[in-house]
């Protein structure tokens, strides 16, 4: 399975142009009835299953053409109805705009911020996304993360396949993940399967969210500082909107105190990175486990010779298992849209009749507020 190294924008999807094929060569009636979908990315999970996706949609494949993406869109896409995303595509408003037919973005992702939801929200576009899809899968990593940077496991598998055991003596010890008093930023689907998955190890769990949820005892902490001055560890389980962005700055970090750890599976940009770097290298935080980046695919090259920080590629989401979930869901979206039935995951969903009308007539899925 290769996961994409970058998100891809309308401007630089132009350099993955390779043919002119719009559909394949001698295609049959029966695909030619097919409903239409247009491929932005591709997904991995298309990569994957494009079989079974050719199998019930006829696919229109941008990256194949050599036409830059623009032109594509207005030769071939000016009466498509749904697109197909991966969360690395931007599927910002001029794309939209070359998509005048659109009333349906499915993305693989959980996440929307690759999504100009304002431009959907205008035209009445309905958003499908993962859900809650990948929420055990991302949890896992966090805990992951947390165990690797707390118990130092990654900086010990270095000192001892350099053959450095006997140079040194006995790798420094690392820190006791028992007992410590977590707090988890963003108590949604991923926030809460952080939680549980911490409460078997004796974590004392507290949390920072837009509201306190009714249905949980853990403390709730209206105030991101106040949370982290009294934490050991912040687990970052936010979406990224205007309102997180940056959310984790310097003072939070130094709230957090030398003793503090932190781990990000949510967004890169939710977190000041400069000041993350400079906190990590003067020693005034104890260690970071990181999943994403604020300009991915770069990462600060300062951070590869801490050994006081763990590094993941963006990939919580990939495992063998939640390929296919990924590949029913997404699938399943698509197939409710075409059949006029709700859709199986919505973050905003419209009606498919009186779309002109006032943004009434909309429902949006708590899941909007989710990540990965």
């Amino acid at each position: 399975m290769v996961v994409p190294k970058r998100r891809l924008s309308f401007q630089n999807a132009d350099s993955r142009s390779k043919t002119t094929t719009i559909f394949p060569k001698h295609e049959t009636p029966e695909v030619q009835q097919l409903p239409e979908i247009i491929v932005l990315g591709p997904p991995v999970v298309f990569e994957t299953y494009e079989k079974e996706f050719c199998s019930k949609f006829r696919i229109l494949r941008p990256w194949e053409s050599t036409l830059p993406l623009s032109e594509f869109l207005l030769a071939h896409a000016q009466n498509t109805n749904a697109a197909l995303c991966s969360g690395y595509f931007l599927l910002s408003t001029a794309v939209l705009r070359h998509l005048p037919s659109l009333r349906l973005v499915v993305t693989t992702s959980a996440g929307v911020d690759h999504i100009d939801l304002s431009e959907c929200r205008r035209r009445q576009i309905s958003v499908a996304n993962a859900s809650t899809l990948f929420s055990a899968d991302v949890a896992d990593l966090a805990v992951g993360l947390l165990l690797n940077v707390m118990r130092q496991i990654s900086a010990a598998n270095r000192l001892v396949k350099n053959g450095l055991w006997r140079k040194t003596g006995d790798y420094p010890f690392g820190s006791k993940l028992g007992g410590k008093k977590v707090g988890i930023v963003g108590l949604g689907s991923i926030g809460l399967e952080v939680a549980r998955r911490l409460e078997a190890f004796g974590c004392i769990i507290s949390y920072h969210s837009r509201e306190k949820k009714s249905f949980v005892l853990y403390p709730f902490y209206r105030d991101i500082l106040e949370l982290a001055a009294i934490s050991d560890v912040l687990v970052i389980c936010c979406a990224l909107t205007k309102q997180t962005r940056h959310l984790i700055d310097r003072e939070v970090l130094l709230a957090l105190g030398k003793k503090g750890f932190i781990v990000n599976i949510a967004r890169g940009p939710i977190i000041d990175e400069n000041e993350l770097v400079l906190c990590l290298q003067q020693g005034l935080i104890a260690g970071a486990g990181l999943e994403v980046f604020e300009n991915e695919p770069h990462v600060p090259e300062a951070l590869f010779s801490l050994n006081n920080v763990v590094l993941s590629p963006h990939s919580a989401a990939f495992t063998m298992e939640s390929l296919w979930d990924s590949y029913e869901i997404t699938s399943g979206n698509l197939e409710a849209f075409f059949s006029n039935k709700p859709l199986l995951s919505p973050a905003m969903e419209y009606k498919r009749q009186n779309r002109r009308k006032s943004n009434n007539n909309v429902h949006k899925c708590p899941a909007i507020e989710e990540v990965t």
